[in-house]
């Protein structure tokens, strides 16, 4: 994954002066929460560029399986830089004394929603607070994950008052599932930083990955990362909507969506439909529609689309094979997206509910899931089938059964 990589360039925000930042020398940089799907990718960077990392992790078994070379989950281009750092520049340990003697600090706690799906901000602060004992003034500590607007400025209020100074950045992650480090080192980084030296900091960091620093201010930062995750979650509402309406109406969705697609510039980048989940997505337009003070009517409509797409789809399968109760469906593919191990916020286990609540039997089965059913005996005691996730070990799959398919991944002709 080595690339040579060019001076990142300035974009400057809104009423920002973006000063000139020596370059880095490298440093001892600690991850907390390193051995995550947003640590991994953004210490094994940093290792290949020289730094000096540490991984710090509570869950001693991925931090066991990473000292290994074996990553906890998967992710392109990982296990080469892997074996090339561990134990040299690179560490991963559940020891928390380590932190006393870092010269950055990146925390990757993301903002959570709850129940009600309200920003739990004071879950960020307290991850904050743990550490306080063990930093120090002098330390850059760097927010990594998305969080709720406001967010940087209250850490920023807490750690003047607790050192007098705050030497703090939010530079957040904008990687896609999997190809975290292909993308650390192609796309722009995002830096809001509480003075020009925190941002000198990360810049002498962070320049050495991207190619490109985007500064802004906090406010502004964190709105970027919100609005990103909430546009495509957006889209994938509006194809899914489209795609609910027209076979509602008995008729063939992708018949209409490849004709409004063909040689039309205009809807090159219509999504299909699909199952939109996932840690990140639903959980940030809810966060951004808390931000708004609830009236983001547009990203609600989006979560009750997306999130009803699960009994749309049994719906379906049960007007095709009629009463569910006691029939055997195959549900292949479990994880949140196609060709991954991740199944956090997955609506595959949402559909796998609703068939039990139909009394149906359900047979799973994931090629990135040890414990699920073999896919043959799936597939030979099937009464029915939804197509939960397309991994590419499903393409050559010819149903004998009524089977359901968002995605458009198997022919119509053979339903």
């Amino acid at each position: 994954m080595e690339k040579t990589m060019n001076r990142p360039s300035h974009i400057e925000g809104k009423g920002i002066k973006v000063p000139q930042a020596t370059s880095g020398t490298g440093g001892k940089i600690c991850i907390i929460g390193g051995c995550g799907h947003v640590g991994i990718p953004l210490g094994l960077s940093l290792a290949s560029r020289g730094f000096d990392v540490t991984l710090l992790d509570i869950n001693a078994s991925a931090v066991e399986k990473t000292n290994r070379c074996v990553l906890p989950f998967k992710e392109e281009g990982a296990e080469e830089i892997l074996k090339a750092h561990i134990a040299k520049n690179l560490i991963a340990t559940t020891d928390r004394e380590l932190v006393r003697d870092q010269e950055t600090i990146v925390f990757v706690t993301g903002t959570p929603v709850d129940e009600h799906h309200n920003p739990k901000v004071n879950d960020v602060l307290k991850v904050i607070y743990e550490y306080l004992p063990l930093m120090n003034r002098e330390q850059l500590i760097i927010l990594r994950s998305t969080i709720f607007p406001g967010t940087t400025d209250v850490i920023a209020h807490e750690l003047k008052k607790h050192f007098g100074i705050a030497r703090l950045a939010f530079c957040p992650e904008r990687i896609l599932q999997g190809k975290g480090i292909e993308e650390i080192f192609t796309l722009p980084q995002i830096i809001a930083a509480s003075s020009d030296d925190a941002y000198h900091a990360a810049f002498s960091i962070f320049s050495k990955i991207a190619p490109k620093v985007i500064r802004l201010d906090a406010r502004e930062a964190e709105l970027v990362k919100l609005i990103t995750n909430t546009w495509r979650y957006l889209e994938f509402a509006a194809a899914n909507q489209f795609y609910m309406m027209v076979e509602n109406e008995g008729l063939d969705f992708y018949r209409v969506y490849n004709a409004v697609k063909d040689d039309y510039p205009r809807a090159a980048n219509f999504p299909k439909a699909g199952l939109a989940a996932g840690p990140c997505l639903f959980k940030d337009t809810m966060q951004l529609s808390a931000f708004y003070r609830n009236n983001f009517f547009l990203g609600q409509s989006a979560m009750l689309v997306n999130e009803g797409l699960p009994d749309f789809l049994v719906m379906q399968l049960e007007k095709k094979i009629g009463c569910l109760a006691g029939k055997r469906i195959a549900l292949l593919g479990m994880t949140f997206k196609a060709n991954n191990d991740d199944t956090r916020e997955s609506l595959s286990y949402k559909i796998k509910k609703l068939l039990a609540f139909k009394m149906a039997q359900v047979l799973v089965n994931d090629p990135y899931i040890d414990t699920t059913m073999p896919l043959d005996e799936a597939l030979a005691k099937a009464d029915g089938i939804i197509l939960g996730t397309p991994h590419n070990q499903y393409k050559d799959i010819i149903p004998k059964v009524p089977f359901v398919d968002c995605w458009s991944f198997w022919e119509r002709s053979k339903n």
